[in-house]
């Protein structure tokens, strides 16, 4: 087997039993990297640290990642004005802070006969959200519903709020150098 030494550097090729007591010298493992190559290739290290960090950069990569959350908003094609006005400030709020929206508008009864009605509402809608919205899935008649889903356009990243452990070392930072002068 090929043989690659704790530190990185390439040992060379050697038998099983050699590579085994060189690991069990160093106090670490002997643990086999790539099975499929010719000879095999294996890596003295210490296994349980490596878990240890696989571990922690899965749980760093899942903490960095967003799972976007679709909010949904429903009208009727006989809204009021106000009502219109009311739900479409949500639904302007709901963008600007990053969430993706489903507007539905619900038919009931004969108002399904006239989906213009509904057509003209998301138009309507669209228009005055689209200084932060944009339009990802375009309208289209689902049923008795008319569905339109709209996204958030990309704004500048908040600055995100320290964690406990930051907001204490930044508090004892000016407190040190305070004392020192």
């Amino acid at each position: 087997m090929r043989l690659v030494g704790e530190d990185g550097q390439q040992i060379g090729i050697t038998l099983l039993p050699d590579a085994l007591d060189m690991a069990r010298d160093a106090g670490l493992d002997l643990v086999e990297v790539a099975d499929k190559a010719n000879p095999p290739v294996c890596r003295i290290m210490d296994y349980g640290k490596y878990k240890y960090e696989a571990a922690q950069r899965a749980k760093e990569s899942r903490r960095n990642s967003t799972n976007i959350i679709v909010k949904e908003m429903k009208y009727r094609p006989k809204i009021g004005p106000g009502d219109f006005g009311t739900k479409t400030r949500k639904v302007r709020s709901f963008l600007e802070e990053g969430y993706k929206v489903k507007v539905t508008i619900m038919f009931r009864g004969r108002e399904v006969q006239h989906p213009e009605l509904g057509r003209r509402i998301l138009d309507d809608i669209s228009d005055e959200v689209e200084d932060v919205a944009k339009v990802e899935v375009y309208p289209r008649l689902d049923g008795r519903n008319m569905v339109m889903v709209l996204g958030p356009v990309k704004m500048k990243k908040k600055p995100r709020k320290p964690t406990a452990r930051e907001a204490r070392q930044a508090a004892e930072e000016p407190a040190a150098t305070d004392t020192a002068n």
